[in-house]
């Protein structure tokens, strides 16, 4: 019977090191690519991810276990796909999440299909995640998608844009291994990650300084540093409601701060640096607490800050999505199912799941938390859950 190929992207980790041998183990025909997706020096800010290095791991790793193993060049995409899609949605005063991009357009896209044209049948990788196959149902087989086994790893959150046909061709060896057993393996068949520290920072990038990073295109522009006082009538709370859509509306309503609810306490070099909930690089002092960042408006170049990690700025109990633009992960869910389910979502990675209801009206998928939750952000993504499966993301709006 003839051994299914897979290929299998090693990065210079231990982990995607440990997902081959174990493939290997299993008597897989493996073959090891390293994807070089950006090898720009100047930008990082230590040398935590240098390519050249990694690569040359991943190399020793292949030697290792006697499988073949080649580089490919996927920094023209990268820097289409990834890089551009960064400039235009900080430009635009989101905040975009590049590593889940990263997976769908990269390691899963224009990398599956290389490994698809080398005869391969399935793609592998180390993330802590798994797929179940569900055949439950005679008519068709459906791919789970489910948390990592280590709570303290689970990447789900980072795959949360994958498709059923993506996730039919995908292979994860250490979903269900803690990170500790997997640095146990590596030490125990001598492979050269063993030790490594995990890579820090941007998806194949690294470690950088973003507002250098950001440099590169969008450029310095002074504007105020407007703080909005904690007591504003901006946060007092609307009490009666016309009906429910009315009250989703507004619990997701976005407060357009002026000049005018605040004062200015300071200058920046560029709204487009900031993000929502970021405490470093404000450069004021004074203040009993910390000020965090509580809206950026990239078109008057002004950027609204509040004290205090409390600051009514800074917490929402609801969000939405585009509905056209819900990504079902799993396609047997849809709103019409999933609505008296117990659902959980993430809004960021290692967030602890948090409890929701959802909603729908005209073209929007509008959350509910059970509990306020600190520092919404357009461009992220969120993520909800059945358990522990991830059945759907979507863009926040």
């Amino acid at each position: 019977m003839k051994k299914a190929k897979v290929v299998v992207a090693l990065s210079g980790g231990v982990d995607s090191s440990v997902a081959a041998y174990l493939l290997k183990d299993q008597g897989y025909d493996l073959i090891g690519l390293f994807m070089k997706n950006w090898h720009d020096e100047s930008v990082t800010i230590s040398d935590e991810c240098p390519w050249l290095e990694d690569s040359n791991d991943a190399m020793l790793v292949a030697e290792k276990l006697n499988i073949p193993f080649q580089v490919v060049d996927l920094s023209k995409d990268y820097k289409e796909k990834i890089i551009d899609y960064m400039f235009d949605e900080y430009s635009k005063g989101n905040t975009p999440n590049p590593d889940i991009l990263c997976n769908r357009e990269i390691k899963f896209d224009v990398f599956m299909d290389i490994a698809l044209s080398l005869g391969a049948d399935y793609v592998a990788t180390g993330h802590y995640s798994s797929i179940k196959i569900n055949n439950d149902n005679n008519n068709s087989v459906k791919y789970e998608l489910h948390s990592g086994r280590d709570n303290s790893k689970d990447q789900s959150y980072f795959l949360c844009q994958l498709n059923q046909e993506q996730l039919s061709k995908i292979l994860f060896p250490i979903g269900d291994l803690m990170k500790n057993e997997v640095r146990e393996i590596a030490r125990n068949n001598h492979l050269v990650t063993a030790e490594k520290k995990d890579s820090q920072g941007l998806c194949f990038v690294g470690k950088v300084s973003l507002p250098d990073f950001l440099q590169q295109k969008l450029k310095k522009k002074t504007g105020n540093i407007i703080e909005i006082p904690s007591n504003s009538k901006l946060f007092d709370k609307k009490i009666n409601f016309v009906d429910e859509n009315d009250r989703l509306l507004s619990l997701t309503n976005q407060i357009d701060y002026s000049l005018s609810d605040g004062k200015i306490i300071g200058k920046h070099d560029g709204a487009h640096y900031y993000t929502i909930g970021q405490r470093k690089g404000l450069a004021i002092g004074g203040y009993k607490e910390p000020l965090f960042v509580i809206s950026t408006n990239t078109q008057t170049n002004e950027i609204f800050v509040g004290e205090g990690k409390n600051h009514p700025g800074l917490s929402k109990k609801a969000l939405k999505v585009k509905f056209s633009e819900v990504n079902w992960v799993n396609d047997d869910y849809n709103f019409e199912n999933i609505r008296d389910l117990n659902l959980k979502a993430r809004i960021r990675y290692r967030q602890k799941l948090q409890k929701i209801s959802v909603y729908k009206h005209l073209d929007y998928l509008y959350v509910e938390f059970e509990d306020f939750q600190t520092a919404i952000t357009k461009g992220q993504f969120l993520a909800i859950y059945d358990n522990s499966q991830l059945i759907a993301s979507g863009v926040i709006c």
